[in-house]
């Protein structure tokens, strides 16, 4: 798989969680789960979960739809992919070493899950991080 198609795929991935974070709400029974919580806290929880969805969405978008960019360009696209690879490789770890695996662990549903988006997780470092690698040898010196 070329990197161009690599990152292709990687858009279109992060395009689909963006949109299914508007399901996890319904999924999780979030508003039983947020009615504990005083109106401040629910209502920052419930902010900040639409800026992650929109924030993973436009990282799709971007990928998906400007790729060459990304990989012909210059500096400002080694940052962006340079970012990107950042970002994915902290999430990773958060994956592995934040979450409780009592959370998943005797669930069979929550650790095929957890695995699942842990294999997510590292495809998108590796093609960020390869992306990038290419971007770099691609650039011209200034």
């Amino acid at each position: 798989m070329t990197v161009h198609i690599a990152l292709k795929l990687a858009g279109l991935l992060l395009l689909l969680l963006g949109v299914a974070h508007t399901l996890f709400g319904r999924y999780f029974r979030w508003d039983t789960e947020l009615a504990s919580l005083s109106l401040f806290t629910r209502q920052v929880f419930q902010v900040h979960c639409f800026f992650i969805a929109l924030t993973v969405g436009l990282m799709g978008g971007c990928t998906l739809f400007y790729t060459d960019a990304l990989i012909h360009s210059g500096t400002l696209s080694q940052l962006v992919l340079a970012g990107f690879a950042l970002f994915w490789f902290v999430r990773l770890v958060f994956q592995l070493f934040v979450y409780d695996p009592e959370i998943w662990r005797g669930r069979p549903l929550y650790t095929f899950m957890h695995g699942l988006f842990s294999l997510l997780w590292v495809y998108l470092v590796v093609t960020y991080g390869c992306a990038l690698w290419q971007a770099c040898r691609n650039s011209q010196p200034v």
